[in-house]
């Protein structure tokens, strides 16, 4: 699917472009203003790298196959396992180049370190809590001061995100030139660039933040791809005045698309997923990631995940995502490319958005696009409105978990998931049913 009111680049031989989309409308003090989410380019490296870190099978691990569905030729950003290789590693130190950019017709207001300290250090933070610590993010910037590009912003045609497209290699290109022997690009494992925020239009009208993952086309420099590199644009303030809180999101959104992971929101907006993963809703109130996300990038151990095979009645207990340790995450299969994922979702650590504590329940399908629904939330709920008002945070899905007595039920595949208590440690107890 795609946004009907903007034309979609020609795809060229072996490129595949993700969708874009217009999400939905904002709170009440802009309620008639849409804008237009993020959008990444992203195609696969043709040449030989290194592999991210994820869950890959191992001697006696056997009883987790069957949930760790593989990822589909074909399918751009596809959800499956392992992530394949020309993505960043997202385990252990992730050294991450970031350079501040600004133009002749665009000189960057104030100093390129106050750009900077707009998304860190709250990136690395959101980066450390998400992982359990396991991704240890160290942002880089060593330019101090904006990088002037030689040529207007209007001259390289930038419109919103696309592929290495002509413009992108001519301001790719002049920014490495800039560099010059200040940066060592292989010195690094991904690339982030803070575009000056008055380069282009709003982005509330039009987003133009991209993120360039695995991509085929990417310019060289100092012997290396600039295959994972991310742009970031006008600055995403809702007007809620949280901008100084959270408008660094964009950037954790984005380097999302650096480790592999699709973009979660469709051409009708956040209404697959809501606020339950960053790469779905970036604007607003601070949001984790999905469990599943977490096991892709190898922040969960497999032994935290548990596989639901087989017929009949299985009994679990999974603690709340947020915190570190524990069973986390039961997996459904219910195709060999698609499944139930069931976990905790409870307003702690990176999920200060969370109005309903509970169990958490989404389908998985590796066969699907980015942008196109890869994963689709279950709503406990259906059509309540939500427990939340809180800008830019998608109401109707707030309320989806399920709580004890509650049970998910998808008589066609068979799976009947409830919800039988919990205990006084904040463990939640669920019992999967398979006919």
């Amino acid at each position: 699917m795609q946004d009907d009111s903007q034309s979609r680049p020609a795809r060229a031989p072996g490129r595949r472009i993700s969708p874009r989309r217009r999400s939905p409308i904002l709170g009440a003090a802009l309620a008639s203003v849409a804008f237009a989410a993020l959008t990444t380019g992203s195609t696969t490296l043709s040449i030989a790298s290194r592999a991210s870190a994820g869950p890959v099978a191992a001697p006696g691990e056997s009883p987790l196959a069957p949930c760790r569905i593989p990822a589909v030729l074909g399918v751009q950003m596809s959800e499956g396992m392992p992530t394949p290789p020309g993505y960043a590693h997202s385990t252990g130190i992730v050294r991450a180049l970031t350079l501040m950019i600004d133009f002749p017709d665009a000189p960057g207001p104030g100093s390129a370190l106050s750009r900077y300290k707009e998304f860190f250090p709250q990136t690395s933070d959101w980066f450390r809590n998400a992982s359990y610590g396991r991704l240890d993010y160290r942002a880089e910037a060593p330019i101090p001061n904006w990088l002037r590009m030689p040529k207007s912003f209007t001259a390289y045609g930038i419109e919103r995100g696309s592929p290495y497209e002509p413009g992108y290699h001519r301001l790719v290109q002049d920014m490495i030139a800039a560099a010059g022997p200040r940066v060592n690009f292989s010195k690094y494992d991904l690339v982030n660039v803070l575009v000056t925020p008055n380069a282009g239009p709003s982005a509330l009208d039009t987003v133009l933040s991209v993120t360039f993952s695995g991509n085929e086309d990417a310019p060289y420099a100092d012997g290396v791809p600039l295959s994972n590199t991310s742009f970031v644009y006008s600055r995403q303030d809702d007007g809620s005045g949280s901008y100084g809180e959270t408008g660094y999101r964009v950037l954790p959104h984005e380097n999302g698309h650096v480790f592999g992971l699709p973009d979660l929101y469709t051409a009708q907006g956040g209404g697959a997923v809501g606020h339950w993963d960053i790469m779905s809703e970036d604007w607003g109130a601070n949001n984790d990631m999905l469990g599943w996300h977490k096991w892709k990038l190898g922040w969960l151990d497999n032994s935290q995940v548990s596989c639901a095979t087989g017929t009949g009645v299985s009994q679990y207990v999974l603690s709340p995502l947020a915190t570190e340790g524990g069973p986390k995450l039961v997996f459904v299969p219910v195709t060999k490319e698609s499944g139930y994922a069931v976990e905790v979702r409870t307003r702690a650590g990176n999920d200060e958005a969370v109005c309903k504590p509970g169990v958490l329940i989404y389908r998985v399908d590796a066969s699907v696009d980015t942008g196109r629904g890869p994963i689709n939330v279950s709503d406990s709920q259906p059509t309540s409105g939500g427990c939340t008002r809180r800008p830019n945070v998608n109401a109707e899905l707030s309320d989806a978990p399920y709580t004890t007595g509650e049970t998910f039920v998808d008589r066609t595949s068979g799976v009947r998931i409830a919800v039988t208590g919990v205990d006084g440690m904040g463990n939640y107890h669920v019992k999967v049913t398979k006919s």
